[in-house]
């Protein structure tokens, strides 16, 4: 199982999605998830809509392609309208290994028809995903508790769909029993299944033994 830093690998809740906590996180050698919107034409880092000073997309590619290229992306897309930007960022650096999610319906479709990588979702909410059969994978949520068990996830992955499971910490639960059973799944094993935390090397010592 790969391992995703939520907004990077950050010691403290100002480090969110900051140049250090990528860094952090790339140099550790772990992927990362991180959030994507657009500012007076260009593409800039930034979870809620973006200040002035918003990172640049630039600086957190150019992380990237300094630390190791072949770590896997979680972009979520927080704003329509992103294609022609997004697919010049990920030319320019050579990203492959990437996913986009969470943008809305309309614009997850516009995105595959563009030939962009786009992960559907699955929740409590969302019990069937949209857009299944052209979808690369499968962004599965627990936002009320932990629902998922082996054959929800083995279904995605032996439908030749990659998945990334959000941790429970995100949603301000304790992971830990989650992750244990995590690491008692046979599933486990699968580097088509990643799992987005805010604890990436605590998540890895249980995960990877």
């Amino acid at each position: 199982m790969q391992i995703l830093s939520h907004r990077g690998w950050w010691t403290t809740p100002g480090e969110k999605n900051s140049p250090s906590a990528f860094t952090r996180s790339f140099a550790a050698g772990y992927g990362t998830e991180t959030d994507l919107r657009d500012a007076l034409g260009r593409l800039v880092i930034s979870h809620d809509p973006p200040a002035a000073d918003a990172l640049a997309a630039d600086t957190f590619f150019e992380l990237y392609r300094a630390s190791g290229p072949d770590l896997p992306l979680a972009l979520n897309v927080k704003a329509d309208g992103l294609q022609a930007l997004l697919r010049a960022a990920l030319e320019k650096y050579a990203v492959a290994n990437y996913f986009l999610f969470d943008m809305s319906l309309p614009d997850a479709l516009v995105s595959i028809r563009h030939g962009l990588t786009v992960f559907t979702r699955q929740s409590e909410w969302e019990p069937e995903p949209l857009f299944y059969t052209e979808a690369a994978g499968v962004w599965m949520d627990c936002f009320l508790g932990e629902w998922m068990t082996d054959s929800t996830i083995g279904r995605h992955l032996d439908a030749g769909k990659r998945v990334c499971i959000v941790s429970p910490e995100l949603h301000r639960r304790d992971p830990r029993v989650f992750w244990d059973r995590l690491a008692r799944m046979d599933l486990h094993n699968s580097n088509a299944l990643m799992l987005c935390t805010d604890r990436p090397d605590e998540a890895k010592a249980v995960l990877h033994g």
